[in-house]
């Protein structure tokens, strides 16, 4: 059994979490153990989860525990180094004033509200207060898809996501396809995916922008075929295109290939 799921059930005070978590958690946060870290997490419900988390990390640790209801103040314990901020997630200012008084941390749960809303406004005002090495774990991702969290899919944390990745991708001197709305890459230098929980992981030193290597090898003038396996779904075209002289033959077989490509591989998507 995982460490941490056995401090999960040995805690006097209720807490809940989904069996597949704690393997999870237990990976991605083993490296900050019995270190000087601060370690935030959104939603105290009925503040179970302070205190494992507290064990879990050891006595040179911060815990901050960020709830909306006034009554889970009560969970605060200075003594041990467990401190409760009580305000509204999805309110821009609340963060403002919250690393305004606190400054950066290393690690951020969010295990909060769930909606599109208090999980995209946390993500874009946390991620910048976040230490280099440091994590922002965002809960219950499921939520993207389910009716009384999202208000429009088209709009979910999870596709918010999916855009950060595209602009992940864009930290490379290419011409993209597209220009990614929203810009984190200076300080996501990974983003991981698992059943109901998306990982941020932040370091500002490693977000540099990417450039192509090359060695001083032998060079064999090999020509790069790279591109050849796509021609599969062309070749029937190739000699009636090439009896239409007044067509730019190379760009219009390009266009049609990649019309053809894209019917195939639309059932991924």
């Amino acid at each position: 059994m995982p460490e941490l799921k056995k401090i999960f059930l040995e805690s006097k005070n209720y807490s809940t979490k989904w069996e597949k978590y704690f393997e999870v958690y237990e990976n991605l946060l083993n490296k900050y153990k019995n270190k000087d870290i601060t370690f935030v997490e959104i939603g105290i419900f009925n503040g179970g989860s302070l205190n494992i988390w507290k064990k879990f990390f050891g006595k040179e640790s911060k815990i901050i525990g960020i709830d909306i209801n006034e009554k889970c103040k009560q969970f605060e314990d200075k003594k041990n180094n467990i401190e409760i901020f009580i305000g509204n997630q999805s309110n821009e200012k609340f963060w403002d004033k919250f690393f305004e008084k606190v400054g950066k941390v290393d690690v951020i749960l969010d295990d909060g509200g769930h909606t599109n809303l208090d999980q995209i406004i946390t993500l874009t005002k946390t991620i910048p207060y976040i230490n280099n090495g440091g994590l922002l774990i965002v809960e219950d991702t499921h939520t993207s898809y389910l009716k009384n969290y999202n208000s429009n899919l088209n709009y979910s944390f999870i596709n918010f996501s999916k855009n950060l990745v595209d602009n992940l991708n864009s930290n490379i001197e290419l011409n993209l396809l597209t220009k990614p709305t929203y810009d984190l890459k200076k300080y996501i230098y990974s983003i991981e995916y698992f059943e109901s929980i998306a990982v941020f992981k932040i370091d500002r030193e490693k977000t540099y922008k990417n450039i192509s290597v090359d060695n001083k090898g032998s060079f064999y003038s090999i020509e790069d075929l790279s591109e050849k396996g796509n021609e599969l779904f062309i070749e029937k075209l190739k000699n009636l295109i090439s009896k239409i002289p007044f067509l730019r033959l190379k760009k219009f077989t390009k266009f049609i290939k990649n019309k053809i490509n894209n019917s195939y591989i639309k059932k991924f998507f």
